[in-house]
């Protein structure tokens, strides 16, 4: 659906980004994330033929966007982060004037106006003038106009920049199920944000890809950092344990439970509790025999949580180094509601 190879832009002598390369497939909803000044927002404008590159190949649904950039703006819906409106006009007068910008036949027009204003839940502020609006709504009209010639592909830089935690829900619903039908790319800095929306995310640093991770049910299933091959981190499963009874006896005892790979106490209290991260197959779920286990020795099970790499640690070490290192002390881990809750 999308290609890119060795995208390069130049400012002067300024680089913005350089040999960007990445590929995402139709129906993947795949989040691009980077610090201010990355070249997120240079590759998105290539992308929708704002912008020419100064080296490189882009494509869009097997058109080049250097040479038939036509042909592209008719597979893209695109939504800037300052959403392009007529604030002096209805909601209804500007999406039938981009309808006819965009080339709707005519006949069609009306129908094509009303089923997107549907889709984005702004039927019953058509009437309203657009500055009367407030932020969130706005958003849902550029999203309007970027759905009404019913593209294949949609880029959308910060999406939810502005908005309150209520608008920030109804426009992550929306792209959700947008993305069922469409590609979609999504640039925003809310990593609970593209953890709960995307399937992938691409880091961008300093104009070069430093990250292509993978995603399963919101956390880190697999890792490509820079040039290195990627890394699953999805072999395996680890839960945190807080557990009162004898240190020895509990090791001996869950280290032999079927799917078990390997047990770890990290520390031992005063008052007989222990600490322990026990890594097991993802495939052979041990959570249940560990409960009946431990209810069988009458020891105390007092926390039992999973432990992941979360996305915002993964982030801040490619966006730092570019470098990845996979095993990690116990304390640089957290589940990824912790992630979202302290976000």
């Amino acid at each position: 659906m999308i290609q890119v190879e060795n995208l390069t832009k130049y400012y002067g002598n300024v680089m913005a980004i350089e040999n960007v390369t990445f590929s995402i497939e139709k129906g993947e909803v795949v989040g691009f994330l980077g610090p201010n000044g990355a070249g997120k927002t240079t590759t998105m404008r290539i992308l929708t033929c704002f912008l020419p590159a100064s080296s490189g190949k882009a494509t869009v649904y097997g058109y080049e966007v250097f040479k038939e950039s036509l042909e592209v703006r008719g597979h893209i819906g695109y939504l800037p982060e300052n959403v392009p409106l007529y604030l002096e006009m209805t909601v209804k007068s500007y999406l039938d004037y981009v309808s006819k910008i965009k080339g709707i036949d005519r006949t069609k027009r009306q129908a094509r106006i009303d089923e997107t204003m549907e889709l984005t839940s702004i039927e019953h502020m058509q009437n309203r003038i657009i500055s009367h609006l407030s932020k969130g709504y706005r958003q849902r009209v550029g999203l309007a106009q970027a759905l009404l010639h019913n593209p294949d592909v949609l880029i959308l830089d910060e999406p939810t920049v502005g908005l309150d935690p209520a608008q920030i829900i109804e426009i992550r619903q929306l792209i959700k199920e947008l993305g069922k039908e469409r590609t979609i790319i999504l640039s925003t800095h809310i990593l609970p944000e593209a953890s709960l929306t995307c399937g992938r995310i691409i880091i961008i640093n300093e104009g070069h890809i430093v990250g292509d991770v993978v995603l399963r049910d919101g956390r880190v299933d697999s890792v490509k950092a820079a040039e290195f091959a990627s890394t699953s981190l999805g072999e395996s499963e680890k839960l945190y344990l807080q557990v009162r009874g004898p240190k020895s006896e509990i090791e001996s005892t869950l280290k032999n439970l079927t799917g078990v790979i390997d047990l770890h106490v990290d520390q031992i209290t005063e008052d007989n509790r222990s600490t322990l991260i026990i890594e097991y197959q993802r495939d052979k779920d041990i959570r249940e025999d560990l409960v009946s286990t431990l209810v069988q020795k009458r020891w105390g099970l007092l926390e039992m949580r999973p432990v992941s790499l979360s996305l915002e640690e993964l982030y801040l070490r490619l966006t730092s180094s570019g470098q990845l290192q996979i095993d990690m002390p116990t304390e640089t881990m957290e589940t990824q509601e912790e992630t979202q809750n302290r976000e």
